[in-house]
């Protein structure tokens, strides 16, 4: 009975979201996965999703650089931008996609990389999204395959800082150098290890 409540208010909240952006051509998703990197890629394989931008939210520091971020002293989450195409995938969706690419367990960081830039989280922008997070949340916290807690937290989004160029399309770029990361990182071993066989472990 629970889990019928639960996947009923994924699609009310669904319905919600897609009512308040029907006039909309483009919606936005910011969330922390990691490096973000890996979050580019995992996200802009994705079918309706037209553009994934690295940065910085959350912290307390205006403008900052990768190596302030990286002294875990501004608050920041390395996270991403995720701008999509909501007739062709929605939020919701978007949504589910996110917890199989992550290890929503881990409240020190992801996979090899540790501490405050590299917690997870969703950054809902307005009360539907909101909604639309927190009927995700419900949805996997009664589906997920493993006994361990759920630690990723749903924050109010703030300022969004776009990290530096070298950053953006970084797997594009750096193709040898990215795969040798991801790998040597355990990323994929470990989500596989979580969720089992998903789609964004197949993309790299």
């Amino acid at each position: 009975m629970k889990i019928h409540n639960v996947l009923g208010g994924i699609l009310g909240a669904a319905l919600l979201a897609h009512s308040a952006v029907a006039n909309a051509e483009t919606q936005t998703m910011i969330v922390a996965g990691g490096c973000f990197w890996c979050v580019e890629s995992d996200f802009e394989a994705v079918e309706g999703v037209l553009k994934v931008e690295s940065g910085y939210t959350g912290g307390h520091t205006k403008n900052p650089s990768y190596r302030q971020v990286s002294s875990k002293t501004t608050g920041h989450f390395e996270a991403a931008k995720i701008t999509f195409d909501d007739e062709l995938v929605s939020l919701a969706e978007l949504s589910a996609y996110f917890w199989k690419t992550i290890d929503p367990t881990d409240a020190t960081g992801q996979f090899c990389d540790k501490g405050s830039p590299y917690y997870t989280a969703m950054f809902y922008q307005d009360d539907v999204q909101k909604a639309v997070f927190e009927a995700s949340l419900a949805d996997v916290e009664h589906t997920k395959p493993f006994d361990e807690e759920i630690v990723t937290p749903l924050i109010k989004a703030s300022d969004f800082y776009l990290a530096e160029d070298y950053h953006q399309d970084y797997y594009q770029k750096n193709p040898i150098r990215y795969r040798y990361y991801r790998s040597s990182c355990g990323r994929d071993s470990q989500i596989e290890k979580l969720w089992g066989d998903v789609a964004s472990s197949h993309y790299h």
